[in-house]
């Protein structure tokens, strides 16, 4: 369920700021955002898998402090990522 090197490289070069952004708070919500559907995706299969699910619970928590801190900064940018993304609504 993690993502393979190519995949976060797409990820990267899709959602990076500047030209050597690795990190940057949109970027961790585009990777956090690709894992969650992919686990998702497995616990519709699995659905006693609980330490997965908490393990995704995890996730939507982090994801959620990270959009919030997007939101608090510039809200311009957090409507644009959430659209990109399909979140939200």
């Amino acid at each position: 369920m993690s993502l393979s090197p190519e995949q976060k490289q797409e990820i990267v070069s899709a959602y990076q700021i500047h030209e050597t952004d690795t990190g940057s708070a949109d970027l961790q919500v585009a990777m956090l955002t690709e894992r969650i559907n992919r686990l998702s995706l497995h616990l519709r299969s699995n659905k006693k898998d609980y330490s997965s699910q908490r393990g995704l619970m995890k996730m939507i928590g982090q994801r959620k402090r990270l959009l919030g801190y997007i939101y608090k900064h510039d809200r311009d940018r957090y409507r644009n990522l959430i659209q990109r993304l399909g979140i939200r609504g």
